[in-house]
This record gives C-alpha cells, structure tokens and sequence, in this order.
C-alpha cells in the first residue's frame, strides 16, 4: 500500500507517493537535502537544476564506490594493516569504556 509523505528538500516541498516507510523516505530526503545544502555551500552561485545534478552525481560516486567495495572487497597488506589498527582501537575503546564504568 502507498503512501504519500511530504519533504522538504532545499526549501522545497515535494509530496513522495511511496509505499516505503514514510521515516524510511523521510530519512532520504534528510540526506539529499543534506547533499543539496553541501553542494550550494560548495557552488553559490549555481541554479537549482545545476545543485542538482552535481548531487546526483555525487550519490551515484557514492554508491558505485559502496558496490564496487562489495564486488571487489580490499585486499592485500594495506587492507591486514588497516584491520590490525581497527582491532587495535577497538580495543583500547573498549578499555576505556571499561575504566568510565567503575
């Protein structure tokens, strides 16, 4: 069953006809929005349209990145390294959580 939500986007309003959950599409016009306050930071003087587009762009980076890390997972001594150090702050994290407890 859908749904219609109202969000507001770049001090736009757009009714979402969805059968998503209404927070779920809320969530994602947070982030566009966002994207869309970041990009006319970035570029003042563009028009809309143009803010636009160079949003698209940077979601679909984003999200080619993401499958392209799914598909072809990091490998190699970079990537050990990188792990090591992730444990190594995990647990010193987890070791001053610990210490804040007693």
């Amino acid at each position: 069953m859908s749904s219609v939500v109202t969000v507001e986007i770049a001090g736009q309003r757009y009714p979402i006809r969805s059968a998503l959950d209404e927070r779920y599409v809320t969530e994602l016009a947070a982030y566009v929005d966002q994207k869309m306050r970041a990009a006319s930071d970035a570029a003042p003087a563009s028009d809309m349209l143009g803010l636009a587009v160079l949003v698209a762009l940077n979601i679909a980076d984003e999200f080619f990145r993401e499958r392209d890390r799914e598909v072809h997972p990091p490998t190699g001594e970079l990537h050990e390294r990188a792990a090591r150090l992730e444990r190594i702050v995990d647990e010193a994290l987890a070791q001053v959580s610990v210490k804040k407890a007693v």
